[in-house]
């Protein structure tokens, strides 16, 4: 870590004062656990999941992750009693603790054109490997050579974009991919869980891909003290505060935020 970014980070929880509720907002495949072809077995990196069950119970924050998966897929995923607020697909599924769910739907008729498109591709999923989501439909290439990557990407590029061009329907550009889409974007999902908050108090979202730059933006209007973070072990540019590699950097960040919370409640 570079000392701008060790200065960023003291200033940040040095912020935390009593009384506050602090907010942490977490991204799941990238963030919290390494990449699988096979996104079953990406498990949390060591000592991860230990943190957030101690940050869950020993402090006042409200955790949440906000995931491209559905978000169903989280607690099992994490291990956590009582399992995590997750907002999936995104952040157009809402999944609370309890079990309670909410999923953004979209017009009829452009409805009925997007589930024309996942019949499609359940046939022919143009060398890619498709995802099959309830609000989209996404094509992977990560892992695939250069030359059939771009032509599995012009192939996704000629059948997604004139319907992103439809009411309800957005198209969402992610590392290796492209998703097809209806509902809030991640940079939604923030503000309508910052909207929520009852008290002013730090807040935090750690992400890694391009589809977390909006939770970045978001983040980033908060009122202080707030910190949007770019988990990758290779820089890129971006909307975030802070650089931090996974996974050693994300454990020591948790272990500080444990710290600062903890100190805050007992002033």
């Amino acid at each position: 870590m570079t000392p701008e970014a060790a200065k960023k980070l003291d200033r940040f929880f040095d912020g935390f004062a009593s009384q506050a509720h602090p907010v942490l907002l977490l991204d799941y495949d990238g963030t919290l656990s390494g990449f699988r072809v096979d996104r079953f077995k990406a498990r949390p990196w060591a000592g991860v999941r230990e943190l957030l069950q101690q940050i869950q119970g020993r402090t006042p924050t409200r955790m949440v992750v906000i995931t491209g998966r559905p978000a169903a897929e989280i607690a099992p995923m994490l291990g956590l009693d009582p399992p995590l607020e997750a907002w999936g697909l995104h952040g157009a599924e809402r999944l609370y603790p309890d079990g309670r769910r909410e999923l953004e739907q979209a017009p009829p008729a452009t409805q009925a054109k997007l589930e024309e498109l996942k019949a499609f591709l359940r046939r022919d999923s143009l060398g890619g490997l498709y995802e099959d989501k309830a609000n989209g439909a996404v094509m992977h290439w990560r892992g695939a050579s250069r030359k059939k990557a771009a032509e599995i990407e012009r192939r996704t590029r000629e059948l997604f974009e004139p319907l992103a061009q439809m009411e309800g329907i957005a198209l969402l550009e992610f590392e290796s991919g492209l998703e097809l889409r209806v509902g809030r974007n991640k940079g939604g999902a923030v503000e309508a869980i910052l909207a929520e908050t009852s008290a002013a108090g730090p807040v935090a979202y750690l992400g890694d891909d391009l589809s977390d730059e909006a939770a970045f933006q978001a983040v980033n209007r908060a009122a202080e003290p707030h910190l949007s973070v770019l988990v990758r072990r290779a820089w890129r540019e971006t909307d975030a505060d802070l650089w931090l590699r996974p996974p050693v950097e994300v454990r020591e960040f948790l272990e500080r935020w444990l710290q600062a919370t903890e100190r805050s409640a007992s002033e």
